[in-house]
């Protein structure tokens, strides 16, 4: 629906216009109104370059324009993310938006990278509490499930303190992530009717259209379906991904080749990838990084108003001459983390 405004609409605070342009749809079983667009926190850190009183006024005017879910983690920037949020939202009314945060991926160094454990599940919960300056979230997801030594401690440990933590009212709704489509359709194939939303990244791009073949699953559950990462993670831009990112070079090679079709033609690849993944029907939100606002503007413009002319025969180029392989980096990320446990 379009043209008309979503309960999180505060006056005095929003652009009226604006909002009245956003989409929202319902997110899954959860009965929140969601805009079409949402804010990925992932960005608000050093690991995509970063300044903070941009990152601050991109936030403010992103809420403006009407977007009302924010998504972050403590895994983004270690914390970093989840305090810039904080120092953000201080001057938003709380009706005015809708977020999730997430537990069980923490730092950098392989040992304590995940905590599926129920302690640290509560804990992690407090401490995001207490760092966005909130008494609640409206979502709270289990991160990069597949990374668990098995789906057994997260349907046994993670899922009911998340559960108990919802009935003390610190979070609303319960959702998980993972790259994997199948470890997703697992996980909540064997919990039946308690997860309440779904994040997947990087499965519906110009890279890697494997989402699809999910998404019967995905509504058949009732669950807000949250398609992340049109850009794959910076891999779709002209600048390329940052050297953290997992794909194969041979993937990076063939983003790059993209890329450098783009430049010369002077288009923006972001745009491109955003505006395709922003046509795929049956999620509830797209959720992508804006550390700028002119990122924001980027992405607001080709969900609003599609490709120039010149944008879409470079994008027909690109589909049809050099993003032709369905490529992803599955088991790329996990293999590493395994081999690097071991080593210990």
């Amino acid at each position: 629906m379009s043209g008309k405004l979503p309960s999180t609409f505060v006056k005095g605070f929003h652009d009226e216009e604006q909002v009245r342009r956003m989409e929202y749809s319902t997110l899954g079983k959860t009965g929140l109104e969601i805009s079409k667009v949402a804010f990925g926190g992932g960005a608000l850190c050093s690991n995509y370059g970063f300044d903070l009183d941009e990152g601050i006024k991109t936030v403010h005017e992103a809420l403006r324009a009407g977007i009302n879910y924010i998504d972050t983690a403590p895994w983004y920037g270690q914390g970093r993310s989840e305090e810039v949020l904080g120092k953000a939202l201080k001057d938003v009314p709380r009706e005015a938006y809708y977020i999730a945060t997430k537990v069980a991926r923490y730092e950098l160094d392989y040992e304590n990278m995940f905590d599926f454990s129920a302690r640290k599940t509560r804990e992690s919960v407090e401490k995001s509490l207490q760092l966005l300056g909130l008494e609640y979230v409206d979502v709270i997801q289990i991160h990069d499930v597949e990374f668990a030594e098995n789906l057994d401690i997260v349907l046994n440990e993670t899922l009911p303190a998340l559960e108990q933590l919802v009935k003390e009212g610190k979070a609303k709704f319960i959702g998980l992530s993972a790259y994997p489509l199948s470890v997703l359709k697992e996980c909540i194939s064997r919990a039946e009717g308690r997860f309440d939303t779904v994040l997947t990244y990087a499965r519906y791009t110009l890279l890697d259209n494997s989402l699809v073949d999910y998404l019967d699953f995905f509504k058949s559950q009732n669950l807000g379906i949250i398609c992340a990462a049109a850009h794959a993670l910076g891999l779709l831009t002209n600048a390329g991904p940052q050297p953290w990112h997992p794909a194969p070079d041979d993937q990076k090679a063939i983003a790059r080749q993209a890329a450098e079709v783009c430049i010369k033609r002077g288009v923006q690849l972001g745009k491109l990838a955003m505006y395709y993944t922003s046509q795929l029907r049956d999620v509830s939100t797209f959720l992508v990084g804006n550390q700028t606002r002119q990122l924001l503007h980027t992405n607001l413009a080709a969900v609003y108003h599609g490709l120039s002319q010149q944008e879409q025969e470079v994008l027909q180029h690109l589909r049809e001459n050099i993003l032709v392989k369905s490529s992803h980096w599955e088991g790329i990320e996990l293999e590493r983390y395994w081999a690097a446990l071991k080593k210990k």
